[in-house]
């Protein structure tokens, strides 16, 4: 989906909540296969995009300015390997449908736990299923006594697609242990809104009746939460697998 099928109204009005000052980021998603090659004793994760993918490969389109009720920006540093909110923000808040489908009221579920939350959806041809295997990967490094306190929620931004049966296949080929959630639109677009990252933008081909083969743009942040129920840090795509490592202990230890 080109960066121009965004519709006017897809800019920082609808980037609030949680995190702002340093932007949004969509990800803008990218036709073809990915191929996904783990090295898990080495770190390595690698994925290539299909021959429809833009030249160059360029970077996640940004959605700018302050998100309303952040309070502060963004900032970097503090020894996190991503962005800082500049206040306390407290565990995001909404409810969902698990792949069991139970309900599933994030802050209740995860509370008093490491969690690192992701929006996206089984179909995305790039950043969902690099983002999983990076995490996946992370979790194993660290060693199970870091993994076992480190719940990772995927939420998706395509329901009509991503039944609960779909979610947990697509998941269990990173780690049988990724909770998925699902709901009906409405439910999703309150939960990014809980979360504070911009409403996930169906092509618009698909609106016109193109049929099954479309494609989502939605944030590529992967939000971190710690046992003290506050926000600590979020993650862009382009996070290494070593850096999820080294910031696992403390995200776990809520320093």
């Amino acid at each position: 989906m080109a960066l121009d099928d965004v519709p006017a109204d897809g800019d920082a009005s609808r980037v609030g909540g949680v995190f702002g000052g340093l932007g949004m980021r969509l990800w803008p998603a990218r036709r073809g296969l990915v191929v996904l090659i783990v090295a898990l004793g080495a770190g390595v994760l690698a994925a290539c995009g299909g021959a429809d993918s833009p030249a160059g490969g360029g970077p996640p389109a940004v959605v700018g300015g302050p998100a309303r009720g952040s309070g502060a920006p963004d900032t970097a540093g503090g020894g996190w390997h991503g962005a800082v909110a500049g206040i306390a923000v407290p565990r995001p808040s909404f409810v969902l449908t698990d792949t069991g489908g139970h309900r599933y009221d994030f802050a209740r579920a995860t509370a008093g736990r490491a969690t690192l939350l992701f929006f996206g959806y089984t179909h995305c041809p790039d950043v969902c299923p690099t983002t999983m295997a990076d995490l996946a990967a992370a979790r194993q490094v660290a060693g199970p006594a870091i993994a076992a306190k480190v719940t990772v929620v995927f939420v998706t931004t395509d329901p009509a697609r991503d039944t609960p049966a779909v979610l947990r296949r697509w998941l269990a080929q990173f780690d049988a242990g990724f909770v998925g959630l699902t709901g009906t639109q409405a439910q999703i677009n309150a939960a990014q809104r809980a979360v504070g990252v911009p409403i996930a933008l169906a092509d618009p081909a698909v609106r016109a009746g193109a049929g099954p083969a479309y494609l989502v743009s939605h944030a590529s942040q992967v939000l971190g939460v710690g046992p003290d129920d506050r926000v600590r840090v979020r993650y862009f795509a382009d996070t290494k697998v070593a850096e999820y490592v080294a910031d696992l202990p403390r995200l776990v230890a809520a320093l």
